[in-house]
């Protein structure tokens, strides 16, 4: 077997990146323009329910995972270039923090403020084996999904991410097409089963909310509905993931979905970006609390044209997106070449 340079830039996580942002857009927008809950029997409640079915705790899981590959990527080739890997990635995770903690000054709830603390406490299970790592991820997955939902799953998620980079999982997807097949058709038959059991659980009001005064019984089946949803989203994160990364082993799909990988390469400029366009979209326009789960689909529909057209356009001239690169700076403390080799060949030739 020829060994996997670490070096190589694994396209099919761009499309996985790209893939879980489109997702996390669709759920964040809700409340970053006070979508109120539909009229029961409405078309828009109708829409509710297939994000909540479909999109919510499905994306979030995907793009946490990947958080967990890319720390392993990350630390290796620093490791592997001679750097101190460590020193580098905490840069790395100060940066997130730091940012992390001003987008949520505006979008409560936002995922990179919590990914960072995690991300420490991340740090010391890269020295440990990935049968452990994949062996703790999976002991604790489960009780994580159905006590604490998405605070919860964060770590485990990361090291489930952290296990299958060490086991290399996306450095060999060419060479394990028959495993991935099997596991792609495992993931269908579980994420239907469990699709059934939240369809059959969920509440005619998904934003329904715990008050004072409720029942035992409406308090013990929102808990119950909510862990469900989070561990049925973990199945179904599985069925979208090895969906696409089968899908990606065709050439005129990849092709095809090339907006979406250019989409997950500046995965941080687009993630900070979709806040920065609901928002003013929300201010300029007068569109807090006046839009349904239909309209602000449309509105993703889009955001996700400009982004993605952006990206291929920002690509084609440098090597990363902008907050990509300053990322970089503050991880190496120097600044990097952001211009696209190819770019400068070519426009060399006109001097």
């Amino acid at each position: 077997m020829n060994p996997i340079s670490v070096n190589t830039r694994i396209e099919t996580l761009d499309y996985l990146r790209g893939f879980a942002l489109i997702g996390i857009l669709l759920v964040n927008i809700l409340p970053l323009l006070n979508v109120a809950p539909a009229e029961a029997g409405t078309a828009n409640w109708y829409m509710s329910r297939l994000l909540d079915l479909m999109v919510e705790s499905r994306f979030y899981v995907i793009f946490t995972f990947l958080f967990g590959v890319g720390f392993y990527l990350f630390l290796s080739r620093a490791i592997e270039k001679g750097n101190n890997g460590y020193i580098l990635f905490i840069r790395r995770l100060i940066f997130l923090l730091v940012i992390g903690f001003v987008h949520q000054k505006f979008h409560p709830g936002e995922a990179l403020f919590l990914y960072a603390i995690a991300g420490f406490i991340l740090l010391p299970f890269y020295k440990l084996n990935a049968k452990i790592n994949l062996i703790i991820a999976l002991a604790t997955i489960i009780p994580a999904a159905f006590l604490g939902g998405k605070l919860l799953l964060i770590l485990p998620l990361f090291l489930l991410g952290l296990a299958a980079g060490q086991y290399k999982v996306f450095q060999r997807l060419t060479e394990s097409k028959s495993a991935i097949r099997k596991l792609h058709l495992i993931a269908f038959v579980v994420a239907a089963i469990g699709f059934y059991i939240q369809l059959r659980l969920i509440p005619e009001q998904i934003f329904m909310v715990i008050e004072e005064g409720s029942s035992s019984s409406e308090i013990i089946a929102m808990q119950i509905y909510q862990g469900t949803a989070e561990f049925v989203g973990l199945l179904i994160a599985l069925f979208y993931v090895t969906t696409l990364v089968r899908a990606v082993q065709h050439s005129f799909m990849r092709t095809l979905l090339k907006p979406l990988s250019a989409y997950g390469q500046m995965a941080l400029t687009n993630y900070l970006g979709q806040t920065v366009i609901v928002l003013l979209a929300g201010k300029f326009f007068n569109l807090n609390g006046m839009l349904g789960p239909i309209q602000t689909t449309l509105l993703c529909i889009g955001i996700y044209f400009i982004q993605m057209l952006f990206s291929m356009i920002w690509l084609s001239f440098f090597r990363m997106g902008p907050m990509e690169w300053i990322w970089r700076i503050a991880t190496y403390w120097t600044i990097p070449t952001i211009r696209n080799i190819h770019f400068c060949k070519q426009t060399d030739k006109h001097f």
